[in-house]
């Protein structure tokens, strides 16, 4: 099986500019560790005004956004995104939509999979 990566797949012939690339290569990486700093980054990867809706929390600006992003580790020992392919609202688009999976392994020991 080959290293896991961040990278995703494209659409042949799209066009998405290289910094959104490695803002979503970097974001999930940024994503799948759980350390203090990498709270502070995955926060600060948000707007000032930016909302942040996950599931029924809503967080909104950088102190929220960062103290759901701490809960979000409450009950998971490790996580693993994998971006699958990207999909651009456009040639030279700055909007797009990503479909990936992640994987979770909880403190419990139990695993789980999301699409």
């Amino acid at each position: 099986m080959p290293p896991h990566t961040y990278k995703s797949e494209y659409p042949p012939g799209s066009q998405i500019d290289q910094g959104i690339k490695t803002f979503f290569e970097d974001f999930y990486r940024t994503s799948d560790t759980p350390t203090p700093d990498a709270h502070e980054k995955y926060a600060a990867a948000f707007t000032k005004d930016a909302e942040l809706i996950m599931i029924s929390k809503v967080a909104r600006g950088y102190d929220e956004i960062l103290e759901v992003r701490k809960g979000m580790w409450t009950a998971v020992h490790s996580r693993l995104h994998t971006p699958v392919k990207m999909y651009p609202f456009g040639s030279g688009a700055d909007e797009v939509m990503l479909y990936g999976t992640v994987g979770y392994v909880l403190k419990d020991g139990r695993k789980t999979d999301v699409s």
